[in-house]
Parts: C-alpha cells; sequence; structure tokens
C-alpha cells in the first residue's frame, strides 16, 4: 500500500502567526482567549496547558487582556472590549481582515452585501455585525429565497471552495437578471491550495484520511471535496482515530489534513498509516493500529 500526502496541507500562515503570539506571552498579566483560537482540540489542550484561559463573551473573562482569535471579531466587540478596560490583542488572519474591509466598501458603494458562508461561523459573524442588514447564504437552494435588490456586493468566507461561491453567484445572476453583481473575492489563497490540492489526492487515492479538529470548517470542506473523487474518505482527529478496516484493498491511501492541524498531528497519523502499509495480514493492521 502507498501514502502520498497531498501536495499542500496543514496549518496556514495565519493560524500559526495566531498560535505563535499565544505561546509566547508572558504568563502574567493572565489572558483569556474570546472564542477558540483555532478549531483544534490539541492546539486548544496546549494553550489550556499554558494557562491561557478562553471564554466565549466578553462578559465571562475576567482577566485584563484578552486575545481575538485567528478568525476576527467585528468592530463593535471590539470597541466593547476597549470600552470594558480590557487591553486587546489581535491574532486575526490578515486574509479575515481583507474579508472585513471589503464588506464595508460594497456597503459604502450602496451594495447590498451577500455573504457566501455559514451564518453561524464566528469569521461571518465578526462581518456581519457591523453590517446594518445583509444576506448570508450557502446551499443553491438559499438563492431561491433572496428577495430582488439593484446591486448586490458578494464576498465569501474565506474558507469556502472557490467553485461554491462561484456557483452561487451564477445562480444569483440567473435569478435577478436585471441587477448588477459585484464580486471580490475573498477566498484566502491556502485554501485553493489545500482545495485543489485535496482534488488531486481524490483522484489518485482509493482512501483519504482528512486530518483536522471535528469543529473545523475548512478540514469539513476538504473531506467534502474528497468525496467528489473518492468515495472512501474519513476524517481522524488523532492517529488513534484510524481504524485498519478503512484501509482494506486499498492500494494508495492518500493524506490531507485541515489549516488548523498542527505538523505534529499530520506526521503522527502519517507514520500511522505507513506502518499499517508494511502490515502483511489483516490482523497484522489491527494489532498496528493499537
Amino acid at each position: 500500500m502507498n501514502v502520498i500526502r497531498a501536495r499542500y496541507l496543514g496549518m496556514c500562515f495565519g493560524v500559526r502567526d495566531a498560535i505563535r503570539l499565544a505561546l509566547q506571552l508572558p504568563a502574567d498579566p493572565p489572558v483569556t482567549i474570546l472564542g477558540d483560537l483555532v478549531h483544534n482540540e490539541f492546539v486548544l489542550d496546549r494553550l489550556r496547558h499554558r494557562g491561557i484561559r478562553s471564554a466565549s463573551t466578553l462578559e465571562a473573562v475576567a482577566t485584563p487582556v484578552v486575545m481575538i482569535t485567528a478568525h476576527g471579531a467585528s468592530e463593535r466587540v471590539l470597541c466593547r472590549a476597549r470600552q470594558g478596560g480590557f487591553e486587546v490583542l489581535e491574532a486575526t488572519c490578515p486574509l479575515v481582515r481583507f474579508a472585513h474591509r471589503a464588506a464595508q466598501e460594497l456597503v459604502r458603494q450602496g451594495f447590498r452585501l451577500l455573504i457566501v458562508g455559514q451564518a453561524d461561523h464566528v469569521e461571518v459573524r465578526g462581518i456581519t455585525e457591523d453590517i446594518e442588514s445583509c444576506d448570508v447564504i450557502l446551499d443553491a437552494e438559499d438563492v431561491e429565497r433572496l428577495e430582488e435588490h439593484p446591486r448586490w456586493g458578494v464576498i465569501s468566507q474565506t474558507t469556502q471552495p472557490v467553485d461554491r461561491v462561484l456557483d452561487r453567484i451564477e445562480r444569483l445572476r440567473q435569478r435577478f437578471p436585471g441587477s448588477e453583481v459585484r464580486w471580490i473575492d475573498t477566498v484566502c489563497r491556502p485554501t485553493r491550495q489545500r482545495q485543489l490540492a485535496a482534488l488531486e489526492l481524490a483522484r489518485r487515492a482509493d482512501v483519504v484520511i482528512v486530518a483536522g479538529g471535528r469543529h473545523s470548517n475548512n478540514t469539513r470542506e476538504l473531506a467534502a471535496t474528497c468525496r467528489r473523487w473518492c468515495p472512501r474518505v474519513h476524517a481522524v482527529q488523532t492517529a488513534d482515530d484510524l481504524d485498519p478496516a478503512w484501509l482494506e484493498g486499498a492500494s494508495t491511501v492518500g493524506l490531507t489534513a485541515g489549516t488548523s492541524t498542527p505538523d505534529e498531528i499530520i506526521d503522527g497519523v502519517e507514520a500511522r498509516l505507513r506502518r499499517l502499509a508494511r502490515a502483511d495480514s489483516p490482523a497484522r493492521m489491527a494489532a498496528l493500529a493499537r
């Protein structure tokens, strides 16, 4: 059995920078991260062991310093934090900042803002909380529920597959042929790279393993992308989640990982896969998996 990695996989620069900033912080004064710094339990456990706290709301923060995650936050939340006397550290990804600026610019120019993404995702909420009124869509059917506007300004959650975004824009144009539609591309480059690499991987592999946190949107999107070409796709958080039965009859196994997955997790999953690849029987595979 051959084990191959995707050409691009794992942590993007925005996530690495956010984690590096958090781990370099001194223990005093104590810091609370507003939400999850990244959607990966391994990383969050490491931060907790360093004494870094987390809270879902500003009201729950009991430290003098609050840190904004790589997913960003609205200006309203940032202002509330500063007015509340907190020192605010921002780990917002620069590409998320660009999405915020793009949204504001479209609204300033008089467009009705339309965001392709998950309405309840922290990144999307950070954008919409600063906009008086906008629409958020994800599925193709969502376009049919939109009301007509003369001018549409479209951005997307940074981790959305670009082909999904383009499809929703085309459907928008078909539904409202008399409306102007302007798109500012906010899909981040690391997401594009990992999506394209996942497609290449899925075309070559009999089985694809996707490593990442269970709450990571971009990890779920990678798995969905792989399933378009390879029906045998399995998501794992760590090497311990691997099931030898998944690999039965496979000659090539592909490995990819979401942008919040640490290198050591990816390396551990790959090492376990290679051990399983050397197994000479199903029983041996089961033994090596333990």
